[in-house]
C-alpha cells in the first residue's frame, strides 16, 4: 500500500494541466453499453475508478483499452447483464450500469453500490424512476433485479437532487418508447456532458443542465467518438493550494464558469483569479481570511470541494462556519485535521474552524476521496513532514497527483508502506 510523504510550508508556482473528469467518464463509459460497435472516449484519466468501470464492462462481453487517455470500448457483445458484488462494492459508480442493461438487454442484476463511506447515498430514486418506464424490479440478496420487455417514456420528478439518478434515468430514456420528462433533475456539468455524449449518439435530449430535461426515445444509437470536459473538483483542489500556500498557480484546461460558487468564496478569501491565455492563473494570498459556506447542489458550492476548502479555512485568520447540506458523514477528516493542530468543532452538519496561525506535520490516515485530497492541502502548508497512509483512496479520483505538485515545487514523494 502506499503512502504519501510531504515536507510542507512551500510557496508553490508554475503551471498545472488538469485532467478529464473522472465524474464525467465513468457515465460517458457506461453509455456504451446502449450502442453495438467500437466507441472511443478522449481525454479519460488514468484512475482506479475508470479502470475498475472497464473492468465491470469487460465483464458484460465488452472489450477494453486504455492508452493516452483514449478509452476504446468495443460494445458488440454486451452479452452479460450481471455486476457482481466485487467490482460494484468498490465505485457507487457502477450502478451506472443499470439503465444502459435495460435499455440494451432488457434486464439487468446489478449489486447495490459501495465507493466512499462518507454517508447514506440510497438508489431508490433510480429504482422509482426505471419502474414508471415499465420496469419490474426486485431486491433480493443485496441485488437489484430489473427487466423491461421495452421501457416507455414517462414524467419522473426527483424530491430530492441526484446526478447518478437523472445520468440513469437519462440513458435508460434515450432507447424507451416515446417521451421522457425528468423534473428536479441534477444540474451538474457532468450531466450535461453525458447528454451531450448522448446527443452525439443520436439520443435526443433538451434541457441537460437545467431542472427540467425532455428525452425522446429513438430505436438505436450509434458508437461514441466523444472528449470528456476537464475534472472541475481537480482544478479546484489546486485552487485551494494555491490559496494555502500563497502560490501563484496557472491551471491549464480548466473551465472556471463550472467553478463559480467555489471562486466567489476563494476571491473573498483574498484569492486573486486572472485569465491566462492558457487557463485561469490562481495567486493566493499572505494568509487567506475566514469565509463561511454551505454546501448545495450544483450551481451551489461543491460538496466535493467542502473537506479542501475546510484545510485552507484551518490556517484563515478569523473564525469560519462551513455547513455540510449533501452528506451526513463528509466531515471525517476533520480528526485528521486536528492531529495537525487545527481547531475545530463539530456540531451536527456544521463545523466550526478557528484559524491558527501554523498546522504541523503529522502521520495520518486517509478516509475517503476528498478528505484525502483535503490532507495533501493541509500538508503543503504545514511546517514539517506529514505522512498520508491508504492514499489508494486518491488514486480513484486524482491522476499523477504528486507528479503535479512536483511541477510546481512541492516536496513530496510516493513511498511504499
Amino acid at each position: 500500500m502506499d503512502t504519501l510523504v510531504i515536507n510542507g510550508k512551500k510557496r508553490l508556482s508554475g503551471t498545472v494541466e488538469i485532467s478529464g473528469s473522472k465524474n464525467a467518464a465513468l457515465p460517458i463509459m457506461a453509455a456504451s453499453i446502449l450502442a453495438e460497435g467500437e466507441h472511443q472516449i478522449t481525454n479519460v484519466p488514468h484512475l482506479r475508478d475508470v479502470r475498475t468501470m472497464g473492468r465491470l464492462l469487460a465483464n458484460l462481453g465488452a472489450g477494453f483499452h486504455l492508452e493516452d487517455n483514449r478509452a476504446i470500448l468495443d460494445c458488440t457483445m454486451i452479452t452479460n447483464f450481471e455486476a457482481p458484488y466485487d467490482l460494484v462494492s468498490t465505485m457507487r459508480a457502477s450502478v451506472l450500469i443499470l439503465g444502459p442493461l435495460l435499455a440494451r438487454l432488457g434486464k439487468a442484476k446489478v449489486s447495490l453500490p459501495g465507493g466512499c463511506a462518507i454517508g447514506a447515498r440510497p438508489i431508490n430514486l433510480h429504482l422509482m424512476g426505471l419502474k414508471k418506464m415499465g420496469a419490474t424490479i426486485k431486491l433480493e440478496s443485496g441485488y437489484v433485479l430489473a427487466k423491461a420487455k421495452r421501457l416507455k417514456g414517462a414524467s419522473i420528478y426527483f424530491d430530492t437532487s441526484t446526478v447518478t439518478g437523472t445520468e440513469n434515468i437519462m440513458m435508460a430514456a434515450v432507447l424507451a418508447e416515446g417521451k421522457t420528462v425528468i423534473e428536479n433533475a441534477a444540474r451538474e456539468p457532468e450531466v450535461s456532458d453525458l447528454a451531450n455524449a448522448l446527443i452525439s449518439m443520436g439520443a435526443k435530449i433538451k434541457g441537460a443542465g437545467e431542472s427540467l430535461i425532455e428525452i425522446e426515445g429513438v430505436s438505436r444509437l450509434i458508437p461514441l467518438a466523444y472528449e470528456i470536459i476537464p475534472d472541475r473538483i481537480e482544478a479546484g483542489t489546486f485552487m485551494t493550494i494555491a490559496g494555502i500556500t500563497g502560490g501563484d498557480i496557472t491551471i491549464k484546461r480548466c473551465m472556471p464558469d463550472h467553478l463559480d460558487a467555489l471562486i466567489n468564496n476563494l476571491q473573498d478569501c483574498g484569492i486573486r483569479f486572472k485569465k491566462a491565455r492558457t487557463g485561469i492563473r490562481v495567486i493566493g494570498p499572505e494568509r487567506p481570511l475566514a469565509v463561511n459556506v454551505r454546501t448545495m447542489p450544483y450551481p451551489g458550492f461543491p460538496t466535493d470541494m467542502q473537506a479542501q476548502f475546510m484545510a485552507m479555512m484551518c490556517i484563515a485568520a478569523g473564525t469560519s462556519v462551513i455547513s455540510e447540506k449533501i452528506f451526513e458523514n463528509r466531515f471525517m477528516h476533520v480528526a485528521e485535521l486536528r492531529r495537525m493542530g487545527a481547531d475545530i468543532t463539530i456540531e451536527g452538519g456544521t463545523a466550526t474552524i478557528r484559524g491558527i496561525d501554523l498546522l504541523k506535520g503529522a502521520p495520518l490516515m486517509a478516509t475517503d476521496l476528498r478528505a484525502s485530497a483535503s490532507l495533501i492541502v493541509a500538508a503543503l502548508a504545514a511546517e514539517g513532514r506529514t505522512t498520508v497512509h491508504r492514499i489508494y483512496h486518491l488514486d480513484r479520483g486524482y491522476e499523477k497527483i504528486e507528479e503535479k505538485l512536483q511541477t510546481l515545487g512541492a516536496d513530496v514523494r510516493r513511498e511504499k508502506e
